[in-house]
């Protein structure tokens, strides 16, 4: 039997792997540039793709996962901005709750509209707390949802959302600066979550230094997820999937 994306994080959770997501936005990418990220990702050894965006203009979603599927055996995760980003032809799907705002439309209402379509698609789904931290730079998210991020120095905050999003029944917990984000998430407050919660923790935003995944991973993330640093320069999968992996923590 196939092991599932979900259990293999767990797996990876108990034995203090790291892991690196290449983050893809399909309306951004072109089919050579996809090319060209996907040998990299292969020879750096990424551990997933999550492929999605806040907003649809081009609708390349289909395409895109097809073009990596095609060429490639990593998982492809989708990390959808809205309910009509899902194809079947991935590998599995984080079901985002936005935990940390008050909106209800994304911490409930998108999914009531989806889940027929989510059940349908016999994708892999993971429920997963999305928890918005300020990255110092307006993002789409926080535009969409009308809902303010978390302030950077309030880890008590973090923790208590974090561990509601846990107990309320998530399989993982994804803390994101946002695209773009001038201020990456401190190693205190990925220590603070990481030390109060049981499930895989995801960061991302902000990482542009392979140093920077480097230490989140060491505060305790279980995923790095890079996309905004990479659009500009993708030769930095390497350097970060390479100190992402360096990184193991013995758990006693």
């Amino acid at each position: 039997m196939k092991q599932t994306v979900y259990s293999l994080l767990q797996q990876k959770k108990k034995v203090g792997k790291k892991s690196f997501a290449v983050l893809i936005d399909h309306d951004k990418i072109t089919s050579s540039q996809l090319h060209k990220l996907i040998e990299l990702a292969v020879s750096s050894s990424v551990d997933y793709f999550f492929v999605g965006g806040s907003l649809v203009i081009n609708n390349q979603l289909e395409k895109v996962v097809a073009q990596i599927k095609t060429n490639c055996s990593i998982p492809v995760i989708l990390f959808p901005g809205n309910p009509s980003q899902i194809t079947n032809q991935a590998d599995a799907l984080l079901y985002l709750s936005l935990i940390s705002g008050r909106n209800p439309e994304l911490l409930i209402g998108q999914h009531v509209i989806s889940a027929p379509l989510v059940k349908q698609s016999g994708l892999e789904i993971m429920p997963t707390g999305y928890m918005v931290i300020d990255g110092g730079a307006p993002t789409t998210v926080s535009y969409i949802s009308n809902a303010a991020p978390i302030p950077t120095d309030k880890n008590d905050i973090a923790i208590c959302t974090a561990l509601a999003g846990e107990l309320l029944g998530m399989k993982l917990i994804f803390m994101d600066a946002g695209s773009g984000a001038k201020i990456s998430i401190s190693e205190s407050m990925i220590e603070a979550v990481a030390s109060n919660i049981t499930v895989p923790l995801i960061i991302g935003g902000g990482i542009t230094e392979p140093e920077k995944a480097f230490l989140n991973c060491k505060a305790g993330a279980d995923v790095i997820v890079v996309g905004n640093a990479i659009e500009k320069d993708s030769s930095l999968i390497t350097e970060i999937a390479a100190a992402v992996h360096s990184t193991t923590i013995k758990i006693s």
